[in-house]
């Protein structure tokens, strides 16, 4: 059975599922017995108590360390990080521990744990709540990456991620919190891994992640008015990449632009147009050009902000640039 939810109610549907399947899986972090800042945890505390949503000292090191070692114990933590921007404050123990002791155990310890980060811009929240810092995970191996954009991939990822056994960075996105999609009563994995051609097209492939796979789809239905075949690839996991649904895309259209909201300096779009130089440049017939924000932080003013953000009319330039260039 399945019904018109939000991406947010997805979220907590998941959560809820997967607490009561499985009683390893446990909640930390800042006020989520309230529900966190947006209500994605609200009501689960209430359910299941105490000891399975934790409310936690503000102090992401902290937090993040208790999880380590709860999944090392044989637990499986689902850590909310209240704003992407304060990950910064927990990254000793997920890079320099979760994401490597698989490796240096040689694969006699595993880390099972999610961590829900929220992030992007909308709101006026300003340049320390606003940031995409997807590439920074992108850097670190022994991390799993998702970024769902969708009610569909907000459950099936988070699922993928909670039953995962290595840990596993969600990026939830507020500007989509609100939208609505389909959900099921009975979530079930999204394969972490692997892209969705969300819109089939044959003249130029629009690479997005997050928000950005909306904005590409705005800008694929306005550009086919006049006659312009947009092929637009859904992501949905920064770490593993999937390359193999890229190059074919990328083969057929022989064109490429990618978009992402974080800043375009060293940030996942690189990565992208690289990996597609090295399997499948003979078949690109025009430079692969990338979209993203300006190298500065985030404004805090709505205006500013909504200049800041890459928008259709961004996407729709790329593409044409990807036509006129021969």
């Amino acid at each position: 059975m399945t019904k018109t939810i939000r991406y947010i109610d997805a979220i907590s549907s998941v959560l809820r599922q997967e607490l009561e399947r499985d009683d390893d899986v446990f909640i930390l972090g800042e006020d989520v017995s309230y529900g966190g800042p947006f209500g994605a945890t609200a009501g689960l505390s209430a359910s299941f108590g105490p000891t399975r949503v934790i409310d936690t000292p503000i102090s992401e090191g902290a937090v993040m360390g208790l999880a380590v070692g709860a999944a090392l114990s044989g637990r499986r933590p689902i850590v909310e990080v209240m704003f992407a921007d304060f990950v910064t404050l927990a990254m000793d123990q997920l890079v320099n521990h979760a994401a490597k002791i698989r490796y240096m155990t040689d694969g006699q310890l595993s880390v099972p744990m999610t961590i829900r980060v929220q992030g992007g811009v909308g709101g006026g929240f300003g340049a320390q709540h606003s940031q995409s810092l997807e590439a920074w995970f992108l850097h670190v191996p022994g991390l799993k990456v998702v970024a769902p954009s969708s009610v569909k991939d907000a459950a099936g990822l988070l699922v993928a991620a909670i039953r995962d056994d290595d840990p596993v960075v969600y990026l939830e996105h507020r500007g989509l919190y609100w939208t609505k999609g389909l959900g099921a009563s009975d979530e079930t994995p999204t394969p972490i891994g692997t892209a969705a051609v969300v819109r089939s097209g044959s003249d130029v492939t629009v690479v997005a992640v997050s928000r950005m796979v909306g904005v590409a789809v705005s800008a694929a239905e306005k550009l086919a008015e006049d006659d312009i075949d947009v092929e637009v690839l859904d992501l949905r996991s920064v770490a593993p990449i999937d390359w193999a649904t890229i190059d074919e895309s990328v083969r057929r259209t022989r064109r490429l632009v990618v978009v992402h909201e974080a800043v375009v300096t060293g940030g996942l779009g690189a990565e992208l147009v690289a990996g597609v130089h090295a399997t499948a440049f003979e078949a690109l017939i025009s430079p692969a050009v990338r979209v993203g924000a300006p190298s500065t932080p985030v404004p805090a003013s709505p205006f500013l902000e909504c200049l800041y953000a890459p928008d259709t009319d961004d996407v729709i330039a790329a593409v044409l640039e990807t036509l006129h260039e021969r």
